[in-house]
């Protein structure tokens, strides 16, 4: 089915309305269980296409299980949609925000309908991913185009009801750094002088790492930015130099496929080893603390650590704290801006960034954070100047 061009819209809007030409604000997410019986038919959900028995599963089904089947992203999700309504509602904006997710309930064929059903038809897509990848980019925006031809099927039209776009990935915002910055600071506070800190965040294939690249930099290069504004903002906080490193978590897939590394177990093996005695593990690479932060940091890393006899405290993710939530806020009205000028040709504010990198386009290039470089995965994005590329 055919979508309308990126910019497109026959409704007049009021020029002074912040979010125009948007009608809706959808939080798109990974998703989660609900309960131990969710727990292996979402697993099926996100492994969909791949090949991996029930058996492998249910080995991955025991980090749900060790939190009674129930994934805690849900709750945050909801507390950061709470959050995101009163924050607009605070600048007296009047946006809806609805809440969909790739993988579980509720979807996000569900919330564009709800949200068309209100009457919206262009929406603002924020993804809980702040970095670019085919993980934490590309495979939303499919999600977002096989969800429209799904409502279109629904309402019986020949093209996508609505047209949805995508804030921009916002790992080097000023909200999302700053907030990451306090919550290293707070954790600092808890260990001895001298603490290292190991920045962690989900692994990825090497094939997945050598497609991401945007603007000159790779998923890995963009946590390396973050994590070195972050750690010398630290720095300038605690009155001495920060050291520290970037590791990995969550590996999954063959042995025989290389992903991103060092595993931050085995980094915390080698960091002892070498006679680092205090850590501070900040999980820069999540918005919150769902199953990869609470099972493979809070759980297997702070086991691993107390073997070791380190001294280790996790920093918090940022979560609902009030710089992320008012940068996302912030981050919408500059997507609503562009939106516009591209409409009407409205000049625009340069975009906030710190560190090293550049703004990342909010509307995508073809071919963009591809699953594999060079290999075209056939199935359409939103969100892109060619949606099927």
């Amino acid at each position: 089915m055919r979508a309308p061009g990126v910019g497109c819209d026959d409704r007049s809007v009021p020029p002074h309305t912040l979010t125009a030409p948007y009608d809706a604000l959808m939080l798109a997410s990974f998703g989660g269980p609900d309960g131990p019986d969710d727990v292996l038919p979402f697993l099926r959900n996100v492994t969909a296409g791949k090949g991996i028995p029930d058996e492998r599963l249910a080995e991955v089904a025991e980090h749900y299980h060790h939190f009674g089947g129930a994934s805690p992203i849900n709750g945050q999700n909801l507390a950061l949609q709470r959050a995101l309504v009163a924050e607009l509602e605070r600048r007296g904006i009047d946006l809806p925000v609805v809440w969909g997710n790739r993988n579980w309930s509720p979807y996000t064929r569900d919330a564009l309908a709800a949200a068309h059903a209100d009457g919206a038809r262009r929406v603002l897509a924020l993804v809980t991913s702040a970095y670019s990848s085919y993980s934490g980019c590309r495979q939303y925006r499919e999600d977002f185009w096989s969800s429209l031809d799904a409502l279109a099927m629904d309402l019986g039209e020949a093209e996508h009801p609505l047209v949805v776009d995508k804030v921009r990935s916002y790992f080097n915002h000023p909200g999302f750094v700053a907030a990451n910055v306090d919550a290293v600071v707070e954790a600092y506070a808890q260990v001895p002088d001298g603490a290292r800190v190991v920045f962690v965040t989900h692994s990825i294939p090497d094939t997945m790492e050598a497609a991401s690249e945007v603007s000159g930099a790779t998923y890995s290069a963009q946590h390396l930015s973050v994590a070195a504004e972050v750690a010398a903002r630290v720095a300038e906080r605690v009155g001495h130099a920060v050291e520290w490193d970037l590791a990995y978590c969550s590996r999954s897939g063959p042995p025989s496929q290389p992903w991103l590394e060092p595993d931050v177990n085995d980094h915390l093996e080698e960091l002892s080893a070498a006679g680092t005695s205090a850590v501070v593990i900040s999980p820069i690479g999540f918005i919150s603390d769902h199953m990869e932060v609470a099972f493979d940091l809070d759980t297997e890393a702070l086991e691993t650590a107390a073997r070791l006899g380190l001294t280790a405290v996790r920093a918090d993710t940022v979560g609902v704290r009030t710089q992320f939530v008012s940068g996302l806020v912030d981050l919408v009205l500059e997507r609503a801006a562009l939106a516009r000028a591209i409409d009407s040709g409205e000049a625009l504010a340069p975009a906030a960034t710190v560190g090293d990198l550049p703004a990342f386009r909010s509307v995508c290039a073809p071919g963009c954070c591809r699953r594999q470089d060079g290999v075209a995965s056939g199935v359409p994005a939103a969100c892109s100047t060619d949606s099927r590329s």
